[in-house]
């Protein structure tokens, strides 16, 4: 169980320090219905990340079994495809990243969020952390990982629970603090906000491209 947690920890690393997402979730705490926006949206990114984790395992199940060499070369093959499809997405979060000195402009999403429902916080926290192209990627890798380990229940539910709470802890964190000290954490919240407004693509890129090398090197050891 150990080896497993140590194989999802970058992927679950990678998540969390997803800026989007974070972003999204101080605007909640921002907005005029903080407490009920935030709640929602972290139980929505919860969810999610438990959703793809869960449904990558079980898919996961039908790949053939290692070959006598230990080899497998299906997984690898899989793997080989997520990394390959993460350094893609780098190239394009980079060419995509703004010119210097021009203003960073808030997707039209984020810019509706003060008038935004519970429910609606909760589907776009499910939808920001499952069909993410970069989450959805990341949850892949991990399901497929967990998938492929041959646990038993109660060892996988220990597995995905770590998992998910590391990465969920940079929208975890904020919305916790922020019903325990709401006034007090203002102020740092918005110069975070600010800052991963402008360095976002520079953050996914080089993020990108670590995972993608990470995943492209377990793939190419899955075939022996």
């Amino acid at each position: 169980m150990g080896e497993v947690i140590g194989q999802l920890l970058p992927l679950a690393v990678g998540i969390a320090i997803s800026p989007l997402p974070v972003i999204a979730g101080i605007l909640m705490l921002m907005s005029p219905r903080a407490r009920s926006t935030g709640v929602g949206f972290l139980v929505g990114w919860l969810g999610g990340i438990v959703i793809v984790a869960v449904l990558f395992a079980f898919l996961s199940s039908v790949l053939p079994e290692q070959s006598d060499d230990g080899a497998t070369p299906v997984l690898g093959i899989v793997q080989l495809a997520l990394g390959v499809l993460m350094l893609l997405m780098a190239v394009r979060q980079w060419r995509g990243r703004p010119k210097p000195g021009s203003a960073v402009e808030m997707p039209k999403w984020m810019r509706q969020i003060d008038g935004m429902s519970f429910v609606a916080a909760l589907g776009l926290g499910l939808l920001l952390a499952a069909l993410n192209p970069k989450n959805l990627l990341l949850g892949a890798s991990a399901g497929v990982s967990l998938g492929s380990a041959s646990l038993d229940v109660g060892a996988a539910a220990v597995v995905i629970a770590v998992y998910t709470v590391i990465a969920g802890s940079t929208v975890l964190v904020p919305v916790v603090g922020f019903l325990i000290a709401a006034d007090s954490l203002r102020a740092p919240l918005g110069r975070l906000r600010d800052w991963l407004q402008v360095e976002n693509a520079v953050i996914m890129t080089v993020l990108l491209i670590v995972l993608g090398v990470v995943i492209i090197g377990k793939g190419i050891a899955a075939f022996g």
